[in-house]
């Protein structure tokens, strides 16, 4: 198998073509934090300009685009709502697998669903279960075929989708199916409770009975030992996510000085633009907003080389799983810390009248703390220290549809 492998989209057409959309995205951004609304309006948005098909190749009516490509708008998109790239997540990885996938029949079919605008959200987590060896979820036969049931919980993406990537067991195997958001015994629950990332639909989805066709069995998928892309991938979602809330951050806190007229007596400048010390917190939240951005398009560059090589050949290369792993990990620990430290600081740069709830300035820490928890930050530290000390093998988390070397 050989796909085109070259960005076949420019920088600017893309940015000519999503800038607008994220533009009016932000506009409402405060609102939808005040009265906790689903961003489904932005999700269709999306949807209708193809945004789920960057990587989907324009033989099969997407937009050809590199790794590095998406996550460049992928931060853009978090400075205007950072809910939806999280929201996103498992889609990018299922489209990736479509695109490595050795069937071309299913990988022609899905791709150009994707094109057309579908989108897949992932039901993969389980309450109260931790381990993919403990699957309560399962997918059974009957006389009609196989039926799903179970139930899952941080469903993140699933409103927003018309697919759901499910996690199950089948006869003592683990499997991915894919289901449709709509169909009948699916129940979705906007009940995610935690104190950051509201929007992303992360709650609990219900598969009762749910009729699954055969071509929806996606075979070994998620709990597939071994190197994948997958680990270092999905984890860079939610660093680019990181990266926009930084920059959101970096820009209201700069708005907000420049209107600013009242200062203090004891300040060294009449107006709070003019004076220094304001100046050196808006100067450190924009350092970290660059620092995270490029951080984020480096790692980006190291998974571009992993799945061309993968597509070319059909294999993937250990050493550059391992290099983009290696450098997820190390990106996760200097982005988290940088960009949680930029969005406490930036109350910094006024009084009392910063922490107003109209402004809402305050989710871009709590949207921060929330995504940083995601795989924690003391794990990856262990496991780079231990690499760079013992050259212990690095701790691969499992993910759908991915394929070893």
């Amino acid at each position: 198998m050989t796909i085109s492998i070259a960005a076949t989209t420019s920088d600017a057409d893309l940015h000519a073509r999503f800038d607008p959309i994220f533009a009016r995205i932000a506009e409402g951004a405060v609102d939808r934090e005040i009265d906790r609304r689903l961003a489904f309006d932005e999700a269709g948005w999306l949807r209708e300009a193809g945004f789920g098909a960057l990587r989907v190749p324009v033989e099969f009516g997407g937009f050809g685009a590199t790794v590095r490509q998406v996550f460049d708008l992928l931060i853009d998109l978090a400075s205007a709502e950072s809910n939806l790239p999280q929201a996103l997540r498992v889609h990018w990885s299922f489209v990736e697998d479509q695109r490595l996938s050795t069937d071309a029949e299913a990988r022609e079919r899905w791709l150009r669903a994707v094109a057309d605008g579908r989108l897949v959200g992932n039901a993969i987590t389980e309450p109260g279960v931790g381990a993919v060896d403990r699957y309560r979820t399962a997918v059974t036969r009957d006389a009609d075929g196989l039926v799903l049931n179970g139930t899952k919980y941080y469903s993140t993406g699933s409103l927003y989708a018309d697919h759901i990537l499910v996690a199950a067991d089948l006869d003592g195997e683990r499997v991915s199916v894919l289901v449709d958001g709509d169909a009948d015994g699916v129940t979705l629950h906007d009940d995610w409770d935690g104190f950051g990332q509201r929007l992303t639909a992360s709650g609990t989805t219900e598969f009762v009975g749910v009729r699954v066709p055969e071509d929806r069995l996606l075979g070994a998928g998620y709990g597939a030992a071994g190197r994948t892309y997958g680990t270092s991938y999905l984890q860079l979602v939610q660093l680019a996510v990181l990266a926009g809330i930084a920059q959101r951050a970096t820009d209201d806190a700069a708005a907000w000085v420049r209107d600013r007229t009242r200062s203090y007596t004891h300040a060294t400048a009449d107006l709070p633009r003019h004076d220094p010390l304001v100046q050196q917190v808006i100067g450190r939240l924009s350092a970290a907003a660059y620092s995270a951005r490029v951080t984020v398009l480096a790692v980006a560059d190291t998974l571009d080389v992993a799945l061309d090589h993968a597509a070319q050949t059909g294999a993937f290369d250990d050493a550059h799983l391992d290099a983009a792993e290696l450098a997820s990990a190390r990106a996760q620990a200097t982005v988290i810390e940088q960009v949680l430290a930029a969005t406490s600081q930036l109350f910094e740069v006024g009084g009392a009248s910063i922490v107003s709830e109209r402004l809402r300035l305050d989710r871009h820490w709590r949207n921060a703390r929330t995504i940083s928890v995601h795989n924690p930050l003391i794990y990856k530290l262990q496991s780079i220290g231990a690499h760079v000390l013992n050259d212990a093998e690095l701790p691969y988390a499992w993910s759908a549809g991915s394929r070893s070397s």
